[in-house]
């Protein structure tokens, strides 16, 4: 009776199987296309419902001027907190030197309508020529 010798572990496959990386690859790139539209920049803030709102398309772009005030009377510019006294100048040198004066003031709909006022006059005094108060359209 003869032993039988097998050579199998001398010849290594050395080539990389790459399809199944490509696959994940794909799914991952697949996942994060369509959850990047629907991340916004800020704080997170449930705007005021109104039934015939105006489109602000300007609002979504990437140097836009938004001013957001959340539920507890927080101010952030953009995705940066700011205090109150320092937002008027933190626009003036934002709008210094360009020629869009728009900004875009996004209040939560449970926060004190004084603090949104006081916001809408420091954004003013700062020499903003034009301001859009961003809703959403009430669902029916």
């Amino acid at each position: 009776m003869a032993i039988a010798v097998r050579k199998e572990g001398t010849q290594v496959n050395s080539t990389i199987n790459v399809t199944p990386m490509v696959d994940v690859m794909l799914v991952l790139l697949i996942i994060f296309m369509v959850i990047t539209p629907l991340l916004r920049p800020g704080p997170k803030i449930q705007l005021a419902q109104a039934i015939n709102p105006l489109q602000m398309p300007d609002a979504d772009k990437e140097g836009a001027l938004l001013v957001a005030i959340n539920r507890d009377g927080q101010l952030f510019l953009g995705n940066q907190k700011i205090s109150p006294t320092d937002l008027t100048q933190k626009i003036r040198d934002r709008i210094a030197g360009g020629t869009n004066r728009t900004a875009f003031v996004k209040a939560d709909a449970r926060c004190h309508l004084s603090a949104v006022a006081e916001v809408v006059d420091s954004v003013r005094s700062a020499g903003v020529s034009e301001l859009g108060l961003l809703t959403e359209r009430r669902r029916q």
